[in-house]
């Protein structure tokens, strides 16, 4: 497998510390809010590299943590009348709904930053007493000209940061460049803990090293997270965690690239601020999975109604596949016949061509075409009359590529949807049928269509598909 390095700019094949376990640091979300759609694209796209990296055999060691202490969950506490750790809890819990709508499995470790506070505290100590970091009146900063590889992740040098630089009101650092390890607690900040330096909480950016470094030591195989994080949460991320260690942080970075909306960025003040949770209403979680796995993971992508409704019927196509496949299970008989084995040996092919696409630094556009390409050809091969060791195996393979990209997760709308009500009225029309009485089961039929399920009259019965 080859990945973008953001660190070198350059595809390299992708070389695990340690192949009995790859260990990935994700960073998650600051939980004072639904998260939006901008977030949604990397959990969803790590989420997959996850999955793939699973599909090939690897042991995955996979954190992604929650911010639970920030400006904004102090803000939102105050505006909601809970404390700020209540305000943590709710949207964590928010959190865990939205991404199992997105069929994003939960992380190995989802550390949280209230309890990872001694820690933090020890690892801005480590860093004072290596001279990588001060104090002042109660703040803790670290002196980035002391890190001489700074800026090397985002391609930026020292001189050209300085000239855009500046010490904001209330700060208390030596030099503009310096960044907040530990902030000392403001009056009627509700939210502090006790430390060396005073009352106070940590700076945003001290948070994922120490929780990478304890969870998964102090190299790591994969950091990743959206493009905006590059500069400077990430290049912040290094100059700490490699002046207290003395070792590489992650030897391979991965960013996805930017999300617009309606080709224009998105932004409150323009309304066009979506969560995945306002998305939910409208389309479902699976059809979002889809269109955020449809470009390549590093090239933007721009959401619109008309992108989601081509990803709803992509999603469909797909689902009728396999129902297809089910009723040709259900219908048929029978082993493969020679000719058949000689067709799935054809079929098969399509594996090789996902697996490329994938190996590929994470192709899942092309990988989602090469599941299209395999569906045109079943469609083609298995037909009224297959046999059903045929039917089988095709959507054995066919639900191989999709579990790994985490689509056609929902059983039931696989299946058809053919609840207990949804069968009552079924059997009623084909008893409507049977006593010629054809006005009450075109009224059953039409009834249904209008709901998106079509029934389709077959010499094996009736078959169900959902579009």
């Amino acid at each position: 497998m080859k990945i973008y390095n953001t660190l070198t700019r350059t595809k390299q094949e992708f070389v695990p510390i340690d192949e009995n376990e790859i260990k990935i640091y994700v960073c998650g979300p600051t939980v004072y809010n639904y998260f939006h759609i901008g977030n949604a694209r990397p959990f969803v796209v790590f989420d997959t590299l996850r999955k793939y990296l699973e599909y090939r055999g690897k042991k995955v060691k996979f954190v992604q943590n929650f911010t639970d202490v920030d400006d904004k969950i102090l803000k939102r506490a105050n505006e909601e009348g809970i404390t700020p750790l209540e305000v943590g809890e709710k949207y964590i819990k928010e959190y865990f709904k939205d991404a199992q709508a997105l069929n994003v499995k939960k992380a190995t470790v989802h550390p949280r930053v209230t309890e990872n506070m001694k820690e933090i505290i020890d690892f801005v100590q480590l860093l004072i007493d290596k001279g990588y970091a001060y104090e002042s009146e109660g703040d803790v900063y670290y002196n980035t000209r002391m890190f001489k590889d700074y800026g090397k992740l985002s391609k930026q040098n020292i001189e050209d940061l300085e000239l855009g630089a500046r010490i904001e009101v209330g700060e208390k650092k030596k030099d503009p460049l310096d960044f907040a390890l530990w902030k000392a607690q403001k009056e009627g900040e509700g939210l502090a803990w006790e430390s060396p330096w005073g009352m106070g909480r940590p700076g945003w950016h001290i948070e994922c090293s120490v929780m990478s470094t304890k969870y998964l030591g102090e190299t790591i195989d994969i950091h990743a997270g959206g493009q905006d994080l590059t500069f400077p949460h990430h290049e912040n991320e290094i100059a700490q965690t490699e002046a207290a260690t003395g070792k590489p942080f992650a030897n391979y970075w991965m960013h996805n690239g930017y999300i617009t909306i309606d080709n224009e960025k998105m932004s409150k003040s323009k309304g066009n601020f979506f969560t995945v949770r306002d998305i939910l209403q409208e389309y479902e979680g699976e059809v979002m999975r889809f269109f955020l796995l449809s470009g390549h993971y590093r090239s933007p992508i721009n959401f619109s109604r008309d992108l989601m409704d081509q990803a709803r019927n992509g999603l469909a196509r797909m689902r009728n596949a396999v129902s297809n496949l089910k009723h040709l299970i259900n219908t048929g008989s029978g082993n493969m016949t020679a000719d058949e084995a000689e067709k799935f040996k054809a079929l098969e092919g399509y594996r090789d061509k996902f697996i490329t696409a994938m190996d590929d630094d994470l192709n899942t556009a092309d990988a989602i075409s090469a599941v299209f390409e395999l569906i045109k050809d079943i469609n083609t091969y298995v037909k009224d009359g297959a046999s059903a060791e045929f039917a089988d195996k095709c959507l054995k393979l066919l639900t191989e590529l999709t579990d790994v990209l985490g689509l056609l997760q929902n059983k039931e709308e696989e299946d058809g949807g053919v609840d207990e009500e949804l069968q009552k009225l079924i059997d009623e029309r084909q008893a409507a049928r049977k006593a010629k009485d054809f006005k009450r089961a075109d009224e059953i039929r039409d009834m249904l269509k209008a709901q998106g399920i079509i029934l389709e009259d077959t010499p094996q019965g009736v078959k169900v598909t959902r579009v």
